[in-house]
C-alpha cells in the first residue's frame, strides 16, 4: 500500500494504505463453528479469516493497500479480474475488443446481474462508476490508472465504449482494478462509500469494527449460480504472530494470513491444519527519503544496501521463506529485469558513507507497522546498520496511524519520513502498476506512493513511453532502463520478495492468497 500495499502497504501485502478509511458502529458473534443466518434466510457455516494488519477502507476506487483490497473484493467486481495466476479473465464483462491502433476499448456486458441494493449492472452503471473515478474533487487513488480515458459511450445497456487519449498497454490491468459500485449509492446525497459498500460481488456488508473486524453474509441473488459456498466471511485483523496462529490451531480461525513463517515447521504434521505456499509478486525495501539529510546523496543510500546481509535477511526474519530482491519488482511481476546485486559489503558500506562525509554514520528512524514480522525487519535491519555506525531509532505504528502520518504532508518539504520498511505488490499485475506510483514524480504522497520522493527525469519520461508502447518488446525494453537507473539510484534498500505463506484448517477449501497477496474468497467451503 503505499501500499502500499503495505504495501502497501503494506499488507504484508501492497501495505501502503491511505488514509480514507473510517469505522462504522458494529461487531459480528460469527465464528467458524457457528450457525450463521444470512440475509436471505438461508443457514450455512461462516468462516473466520485473520489478517495480520488493518482494513483501512472499503472504497474500490480508493483502496491500495492488499488487505482493503481483498475485503472490497468480496463485495465488488469489476469488468475483468484476475485468476490464481494474476491473468486477465471476464467477470461483469463477457467478451472485449482493442482497435488495432491500441485507442478503442468495447466491452459486452453479462446480462442478468444486479447490484446489493437492487439497481441494475448496465453500461450506464459503468459509467458512472468512470465518471467517480475520473471527477479530481474525489480525490481517488485509481484517478491515475484512467487519465488516458478520454471519453466513455453507452450505445446501448450491453456495450460500454472506452476511447483513450493515447495508447496506454496496462489498460485492461487497471480496468480490472475499478470495482463497479451502485450508481443508486454513488448518487445518494451523504452516502459513505468508505463504509457502506454496495457492489455485485459474491458477499453483501453486514458490519465493520476498524481494527477489529468486517463481516460480509452471503449474496442471495448472487449471478455465478452455487456460489458462495459459505454463508459469511469475518476478517478479524490480528497482528501479534502467536495469536494468529494460536487461533488456526483451536478453530478460532479458519485462515490466516500471513502464516508467521517461523510457526511453518511447528504445525506441518497437523493434520487439521493445511499450509499453502505461493510464488508472490510482494517485495519488500525500505524507502529513503531522497529530499532529507543524509539519503539526498546516492552514495549514502547506496552504502546502506551493502550493509544489508540479504541471505541472512531471508534466513531470520523470513525463516528462508523468500528470495532476494534483485530489481525494483518481483520476477513474477511484468517485465521484470533483473539487475547485479547489491552484495553484502560492510567495508565498501563504510567507505561510501566517508566519501558522502559520514565516516562515524549518522542517526536516523524507521518507521513501520506494528505487526510482529514488520517490527522484526526493522529491528534486523536496526541490527544491520549499526555495524556501519547509523544509529536507527525504530518507530511501529498502527496501519492508519502510519498512512496519515505519510499522507498528511503536502509537499517534500512538509514531510517528516526518513525510513520505511514497507512491502509493495502491484494488485493489477503489469509493470506499471510496480512503477509509476512508487517511482514516479508525480506520486508523491498523497497523489501516490513513491515515499522516497523519487525523481529523474529520466525514469518519469520512460515511464509515459513504455505505457504508450504498443509493441510488448519496446515497452520491455523500456522497463528495463527503468528498473536499471533506479536500481543504480537506489531510493530504496532492497530487501527481499516474499513467499505467501498461508494456513487454513484442513475442512476449509477454496480461499486462496493470489501472488499480489490479495485473499480470494468466492469459492470458499467447509467441508
Amino acid at each position: 500500500m503505499l501500499l502500499v500495499i503495505v504495501a502497501v502497504i503494506a499488507a504484508g501485502c501492497g501495505s501502503n494504505s491511505n488514509n480514507n478509511g473510517a469505522a462504522s458502529g458494529g461487531s459480528s458473534s460469527a465464528s467458524p463453528s457457528q450457525t450463521t443466518e444470512t440475509s436471505s434466510g438461508a443457514s450455512g457455516k461462516g468462516i473466520t479469516i485473520a489478517i495480520n494488519t488493518n482494513i483501512i477502507t472499503l472504497d474500490p476506487h480508493n483502496a491500495s493497500d492488499t488487505h482493503s483490497i481483498s475485503a472490497a473484493r468480496t463485495m465488488y467486481e469489476g469488468l475483468l479480474g484476475f485468476d490464481e495466476n494474476m491473468n486477465l479473465i471476464p467477470v461483469l464483462a463477457s467478451d472485449y475488443k482493442i482497435s488495432d491502433d491500441g485507442l478503442t476499448y468495447t466491452f459486452t456486458l453479462r446480462d442478468n446481474v444486479k447490484f446489493h441494493d437492487g439497481t441494475d449492472f448496465n453500461s450506464a452503471a459503468v459509467k458512472a462508476n468512470i465518471d467517480r473515478i475520473l471527477d479530481e474533487k474525489n480525490n481517488l487513488r485509481l484517478r491515475k490508472s484512467f487519465l488516458k480515458v478520454a471519453k466513455v459511450e453507452t450505445p446501448d445497456d450491453k456495450t460500454v465504449v472506452f476511447t483513450l487519449s493515447e495508447p496506454y498497454n496496462a489498460f485492461l490491468n487497471k480496468v480490472a482494478m475499478a470495482g463497479m459500485i451502485s450508481p443508486k449509492a454513488i448518487q445518494e446525497e451523504g452516502a459513505d462509500i468508505a463504509k457502506k459498500p454496495v457492489g455485485t460481488g459474491p458477499f453483501v456488508f453486514k458490519d465493520w469494527t476498524q481494527g477489529d473486524r468486517l463481516v460480509v453474509e452471503k449474496n442471495p441473488n448472487y449471478w455465478q449460480q452455487g456460489l458462495p459456498k459459505v454463508a459469511s466471511v469475518t476478517f478479524r485483523s490480528v497482528p501479534e504472530n502467536g495469536s494468529r496462529i494460536a487461533m488456526l490451531k483451536t478453530g478460532e480461525a479458519d485462515f490466516i494470513y500471513p502464516m508467521p513463517t517461523e510457526q511453518v515447521s511447528q504445525v506441518e504434521g497437523d493434520k487439521n491444519i493445511t499450509i499453502d505456499k505461493t510464488e508472490s509478486t510482494i517485495v519488500r525495501y525500505v524507502t529513503l527519503n531522497t529530499t532529507k539529510k543524509p539519503f539526498d546523496d546516492v552514495k549514502v543510500r547506496q552504502a546502506l544496501n551493502y550493509a544489508i546481509d540479504k541471505d541472512a535477511y531471508i534466513k531470520v526474519v523470513k525463516s528462508g521463506l523468500g528470495v532476494k530482491l534483485n530489481s525494483t519488482m518481483s520476477s513474477k511481476t511484468q517485465y521484470y529485469s533483473e539487475q547485479p546485486g547489491y552484495d553484502y559489503d560492510p567495508e565498501k558500506a563504510k567507505q561510501l558513507l566517508a566519501d558522502a562525509g559520514y565516516p562515524n554514520g549518522f542517526n536516523a528512524e524507521i518507521w513501520g507497522e506494528n505487526d510482529s514480522e514488520t517490527i522484526k525487519g526493522m529491528q534486523f535491519i536496526q541490527q544491520q546498520l549499526a555495524q556501519i555506525g547509523v544509529k536507527l531509532d525504530v518507530k511501529s505504528m498502527e496501519g492508519g496511524t502510519l498512512s496519515d502520518m505519510i499522507n498528511s504532508a503536502k509537499t517534500p518539504e512538509e514531510s517528516k519520513i526518513q525510513m520505511w520498511y514497507v512491502s509493495w505488490s502491484p494488485s493489477s499485475g503489469d509493470a506499471d502498476g510496480a512503477t509509476r506510483g512508487l517511482f514516479s514524480s508525480s506520486m508523491f504522497p498523497p497523489a501516490g506512493s513513491n515515499t522516497a520522493y523519487y525523481k529523474n527525469d529520466n525514469v518519469d519520461k520512460w515511464i509515459e513511453d513504455a505505457n504508450k508502447a504498443t509493441d510488448p518488446e519496446k515497452a520491455k525494453s523500456i522497463y528495463a532502463d527503468i528498473q536499471k537507473t533506479i536500481w543504480q539510484d537506489a531510493p530504496w534498500m532492497f530487501m527481499g520478495v516474499d513467499q505467501i505463506i498461508s494456513g487454513s484448517r484442513s475442512n476449509l477449501s477454496g480461499v486462496k492468497v493470489f501472488p499480489d497477496g490479495s485473499i480470494n474468497v468466492l469459492n470458499a467451503e467447509v467441508k
